[in-house]
């Protein structure tokens, strides 16, 4: 801790101010304190000290409690509450340094660039503030600029939190089945992608590509001869927030359309791009003249990649069906913290909650209280979600307030449920058939390969706790028919699979299915006579391994 001594000094010094002078030593700031402790910390509860405490100690920390503000998994709901309501304002740059800055950065003056520019900023946060400008080609455009020495302040506070996070791993028995310093690091390559403005400009040509033949979503242009790293210049969006009182008093059919509008967005995000806006807050989304809605702040973002698409889909669906078994199977199949818990305990619990729902679809349900209710049974289990997983129920929650907030009647689980059923027809689509079962032969054959080593290894562990007498030609046999039984109990997997998933396509959406009832029945029977073949093959008696 000889580094940024002087800032770890500062921030033992504010946690005990403000009430948490008991997790300084679980930090490792235990030494850091040079004055005298209070004897006590205010009335306010310790959810409100926490904020308190976030925004003294500067942006990084704000941004780091904006983002546990998403994770229920992790803290109680008293402090998700209290954590939301961080904001993230700051006092304006000077004009002389903004103007310097943006002379650096774009290397001309700022009369030769631009044929307006506005001192006074429209907004100013922590990272940076946007001001209104217009081109020499007189297009009108917004100007972030990155304040100065913040990459610095940032990076000395990430190597700080980062460094606390590996004490409070090894000293705080609470978070042993957490693994903060994963959460830290996702933290801090988040929030440096947010320092950089060259990723943010990729970032919305991504959506921008994304978005490209929806009429109903418009995405800014960037200017990339005038945005730097420091610097970003962007279509200036004209329009009211999606918040906003005027907004608000439009009839309900078109506040309805753009709720929406906005959720078929969100949803296309996550089940067809794979890549979604994680923070869209109604500051984010604007309302045009012509009723199209103006997305805007690409700095944070996430991806879902296939194999999540896939479990996501899964979990929806057994939501859909009201299953508690399959809803454990599939969030443990998502957790990322290796918890072993009570398997039973964890159904168990998933029953009662599920109860609440019961004889009701997903277009019925409201998903934000069911999200954050869900998240917190984890949390009681120490199951961990990845940080990815955490964004995107910050997305969901947030899309669904902001429709609800348009038409009290709106429902997101509506929006969403095609979208599940669209997923669960690509999963059996017949034409990925092949490559899904060559894959899952390339599987069965690496399993097949390494039964003979697994249990070979099995059987000298074994020897290390006990005496084992056998020879060698009494082994053989064994692991023959070990491998026999492994390899039949892999085609047993991959044909229960596919029954399975002709099950799931047949609940997701009985309509679509009967366009390919013929395919389906013949690709069925293909595979079930392959896979018969299969089983009484490897059930002859003479088959034996090959040394």
């Amino acid at each position: 801790m000889a580094n940024h001594f002087e800032r770890y000094v500062e921030v033992a010094e504010i946690l005990i101010r403000h009430g948490f002078g008991q997790i300084a030593p679980l930090l490792g700031l235990g030494q850091m304190h040079l004055g005298p402790t209070p004897r006590r910390a205010g009335t306010r509860a310790t959810p409100e000290r926490l904020v308190v405490a976030l925004e003294e100690l500067g942006p990084t920390f704000i941004k780091l409690g904006q983002l546990l503000s998403t994770r229920p998994d992790i803290l109680p709901r008293p402090y998700i509450a209290a954590l939301a309501r961080l904001q993230d304002d700051a006092p304006p740059v000077a004009t002389e340094q903004v103007r310097i800055i943006v002379e650096q950065e774009l290397g001309a003056g700022i009369d030769v660039v631009f044929s307006t520019f506005v001192d006074a900023p429209l907004a100013s946060a922590s990272i940076g503030q946007a001001h209104a400008a217009t081109l020499i080609d007189g297009t009108s455009v917004v100007v972030k600029v990155r304040r100065p020495g913040v990459v610095a302040q940032v990076q000395e506070d990430l190597e700080i939190l980062q460094n606390l996070a590996h004490h409070a791993s090894r000293n705080w028995a609470a978070l042993a089945d957490y693994n903060v310093e994963a959460v830290v690091s996702t933290f801090a390559a988040t929030l440096r992608a947010e320092l950089d403005y060259l990723v943010e400009g990729r970032n919305a040509e991504r959506f921008a590509r994304n978005f490209a033949h929806d009429t109903g979503i418009h995405i800014p242009k960037i200017h990339w001869a005038t945005t730097t790293s420091r610097v970003l210049t962007m279509e200036r969006i004209y329009g009211r927030r999606i918040d906003d009182a005027q907004v608000a008093s439009l009839p309900l059919a078109d506040r309805d359309r753009l709720a929406t509008t906005a959720a078929k967005a969100a949803a296309k995000m996550i089940f067809e791009d794979g890549f979604f806006h994680a923070d869209p807050h109604p500051g984010n989304l604007f309302v045009e003249s012509n009723g199209r809605i103006a997305l805007i702040d690409f700095g944070m973002v996430g991806e879902v990649d296939e194999q999540l698409r896939q479990r996501l889909g899964t979990l929806l669906l057994a939501f859909s069906r009201n299953d508690p078994e399959r809803i454990s199977r599939a969030l443990l199949g998502l957790s990322v913290n290796g918890a072993a818990p009570d398997r039973g305990r964890l159904r168990q619990d998933m029953a009662v909650f599920m109860k609440q729902y019961q004889g009701r679809s997903l277009g019925e349900i409201q998903l934000a209280p069911l999200i954050v209710e869900m998240l917190a049974i984890l949390r009681n289990h120490h199951i961990q979600l990845p940080g990815s997983i955490a964004l995107l129920a910050k997305m969901v929650i947030m899309t669904e307030g902001m429709g609800v907030g348009l038409n009290p009647g709106f429902n997101l689980g509506k929006v969403l449920k095609p979208y599940a059923g669209r997923l669960a027809l690509e999963r059996i689509n017949p034409r990925k058939l092949p490559a899904l079962l060559r894959q899952l032969g390339l599987d069965a054959a690496a399993l097949g390969a390494d039964m003979p080593e697994r249990l070979e290894r099995l059987l000298q562990q074994l020897d290390d706790g006990l005496e084992v007498h056998l020879r060698t030609e009494e082994i053989t046999p064994l692991v023959a028919r070990a491998e026999r039984i492994g390899n039949r109990l892999v085609a047993g997997l991959i044909l229960a699979a596919f029954i399975r998933g002709i099950g799931d396509l047949t609940a997701a959406d009985r309509r679509h299915l009967q366009n390919w009832q013929n395919t389906l029945l013949a690709t069925g029977v293909g595979a079930m006579g392959a896979m018969g073949g299969f089983l009484a093959w490897t059930s002859r008696p003479g088959l034996r391994i090959r040394r």
